[in-house]
């Protein structure tokens, strides 16, 4: 099976900067010999991506807000028009409000848990019922997760919980598109210096902590990552859905 992704439609949701999860994979897509769509949520971080953008010959921007369903409706009217099919969604959003990235999880709110599971996890499945039928050939939705939807993480509080929620609407997912040939995974990398992780208190001890029990003694590069999800995008993976990917230089097979 072939890595190749030449012909294939991509589009990359939640590219925030240069080092951003999503950007890694873009460049990663786009180096396989996809074409790329990236979207950025607003005006205010068009500028930025913009510019990313036009590193990558042939990439394409759109904005949307995927907490918005009118938003990603249009988004892929745009696409179809452009592209006519699609063949890859690559879904790397997660937030949550800062006051809630501290102190214990019993002190979560109710809007906090509300915009946590919308923005995270919600958006997974708006996306991909809009995405499907465009997916006329089958195709591959990935998403990011990580390993506080399975263990505590201290201070990772709602996000812990709106990941594990996260980890079970793919395989749910997985199980209704698989009869259209769509693949749905998860990739669960181990924690890295990106603009969403600085909004999680203790990110640094989190940092430590994997390099020091991590069998492969070190952090996983934000590189490895988007090898990764090249990997899950193309027809390497075809028999692979419903599965989370660990990503994380081995941290969580280890027991202590």
């Amino acid at each position: 099976m072939s890595s190749s992704l030449e012909g294939r439609v991509a589009v990359v949701f939640g590219v925030a900067n240069k080092r951003s999860i999503a950007w890694s994979i873009a460049q990663g897509l786009h180096n396989a010999g996809a074409k790329v769509a990236i979207t950025y949520q607003n005006e205010r971080l068009e500028l930025e991506a913009r510019e990313l953008i036009a590193s990558l010959p042939g990439a394409e921007g759109f904005m949307c807000d995927v907490s918005d369903d009118a938003a990603i409706e249009r988004l892929f009217v745009q696409l179809k028009e452009r592209y006519g099919k699609l063949h890859v969604l690559v879904h790397s959003i997660a937030f949550a409000p800062a006051e809630e990235l501290k102190g214990e999880f019993v002190a979560t709110t109710r809007e906090g848990f509300r915009i946590a599971h919308d923005v995270s996890v919600y958006s997974l499945v708006a996306l991909a019922r809009a995405a499907s039928p465009l997916m006329e050939d089958g195709g591959s939705i990935i998403t990011m997760t990580y390993y506080g939807a399975e263990r505590v993480v201290p201070r990772y509080n709602v996000m812990g919980v709106a990941k594990a929620a996260l980890e079970c609407s793919v395989r749910y997912l997985a199980y209704d598109l698989g009869k259209k040939k769509i693949r749905v995974n998860a990739i669960s990398a181990g924690p890295i210096k990106t603009l969403a992780a600085r909004g999680i208190s203790g990110l640094g001890d989190m940092l430590k902590a994997h390099a020091e029990r991590a069998p492969l003694q070190r952090n996983v590069d934000v590189n490895e990552v988007g090898a990764t999800g090249v990997f899950l995008a193309s027809d390497a993976s075809s028999g692979i859905t419903g599965e989370v990917i660990y990503v994380d230089c081995g941290y969580n097979i280890m027991g202590f």
